[in-house]
């Protein structure tokens, strides 16, 4: 083989990786300066469709260059874990906010129950929700009164039967069903707050969320002329305790003895 054909084929090649290179360096330097550099965005991972719940599944990150970002469009795929498409949403296509929205009022109670869970209502009253004050996304304790001995004071027994309960909503009110309203201070309307609907203290139902099971026992308790009240917990406090019921005796403490003399006394007069 002939050395010096040798030696020039790898200085030609050598030279035509260069100017490759260079063209290529020159061509992104092109786009570069008129698409701008490449950032990320969430798109589709498959097809969305409307009103359907998004998680990490549905979704996936992309690179595309700057100037093919979309206005509104999503860098964080974790920004749009939970949240509810508003438009069916194809394959690829980016992920903006004006797309998506939070469970609320506008896309229906069922997109807030979690998996497994179900929603069920409870007339209330003041006493019974303390004073209304509840709202979408407390956390409360369910206790009921319960007479399984025919109106017998002594038999009458308060007993916590749920505890760390998820409050879907208060009456019509959901959680994160707030809109947007223009505070006008001093003339001016450039100062933007939000009217939260979940303050709305008009109510007389309670929806919770329960596991099936719970959702039986509440149902019997309410079908049997329980009178059910609601406690409000920290939303921080997971913590469940063993509770033991408390009957009139249990109130008098000292002077339960002399009540169950009593009691007694009434029971054999009646017979």
């Amino acid at each position: 083989m002939n050395s010096r054909a040798f030696t020039l084929s790898l200085i030609i090649a050598g030279v035509a990786m260069f100017m490759v290179y260079s063209y290529m360096e020159g061509r992104e330097s092109y786009y570069v300066e008129r698409y701008q550099k490449e950032g990320p965005v969430v798109v589709a991972s498959r097809d969305i469709k409307e009103l359907e719940m998004l998680d990490d599944s549905k979704v996936t990150i992309a690179k595309m260059p700057q100037t093919f970002l979309a206005p509104g469009h999503i860098k964080d795929i974790k920004e749009v874990f939970n949240t509810v498409s508003t438009v069916a949403i194809l394959k690829g296509e980016q992920i903006t906010r004006p797309r998506i929205t939070y469970p609320g009022a506008r896309t229906g109670l069922s997109r807030q129950i979690s998996s497994g869970k179900r929603a069920m209502s409870i007339n209330v009253d003041n006493a019974q929700a303390v004073s209304r004050l509840i709202k979408p996304g407390d956390r409360v304790d369910v206790m009921v009164l319960i007479d399984y001995a025919g109106g017998r004071k002594d038999l009458l027994k308060v007993q916590t039967v749920l505890q760390d309960v998820l409050v879907l909503s208060t009456g019509l009110s959901m959680t994160n069903s707030s809109i947007p309203m223009v505070a006008v201070k001093g003339g001016t309307s450039d100062e933007v707050t939000k009217l939260n609907l979940n303050i709305h203290t008009d109510y007389s139902t309670v929806t919770l969320e329960l596991s099936p099971y719970e959702v039986q026992k509440l149902t019997y308790l309410v079908s049997s002329s329980g009178r059910i009240y609601l406690s409000l917990r920290n939303n921080d406090d997971k913590q469940v305790v063993r509770i033991k019921g408390s009957r009139l005796f249990d109130l008098l403490g000292d002077d339960a003895d002399e009540a169950r003399a009593y009691f007694a006394n009434q029971n054999l007069q009646k017979k």
